[in-house]
């Protein structure tokens, strides 16, 4: 089965209900980038009227994910995967429509390349910023994830 943004949706809104109900939406998914994007509006704000760090979170992370699902069930392995580790900066309130977009894919390929020839876990960093209406970059975050081929 081939993963599409609604399938992803979907996914969110029976698995990860704390992001669908927040707005965050899946746009796009191709072999190097995903775009996802997340409305401020009162469910997701924070008391100083932005948008709460954790949504932004949500979003950038499933960027990163949506990638490293993809990447996986292409190469037909049974892979795990986990955040090791993750980073965020904010550098401008977040208001309106934000865009998400990771463009790493190339460095999950090398990954899962690696993790199936020696097998061994391997850790990828991936990268999301989040754009506003304006072009302007409110924040920006770091995922360090753990890819393990299973036995």
């Amino acid at each position: 089965m081939k993963l599409s943004p609604s399938k992803i949706n979907s996914f969110l809104l029976f698995k990860l209900p704390a992001a669908y109900f927040t707005g965050v939406r899946t746009k796009s998914l191709d072999d190097t980038t995903c775009v996802v994007t997340v409305k401020h509006r009162w469910i997701n704000q924070n008391p100083f009227n932005s948008m709460f760090w954790a949504v932004q979170g949500m979003a950038a992370e499933l960027t990163t994910g949506a990638l490293v699902m993809k990447k996986i069930r292409e190469s037909g392995k049974k892979i795990s995967m986990l955040v090791a580790s993750n980073n965020g900066t904010f550098t401008k309130k977040a208001r309106g429509r934000i865009t998400f977009k990771c463009e790493d894919g190339h460095k999950i390929d090398e990954a899962i390349a690696k993790a199936v020839a020696t097998g061994e876990g391997q850790t990828v960093w991936l990268s999301s910023n989040g754009i506003n209406a304006d072009g302007v970059e409110v924040s920006s975050f770091k995922f360090e994830w753990t890819l393990k081929v299973k036995s």
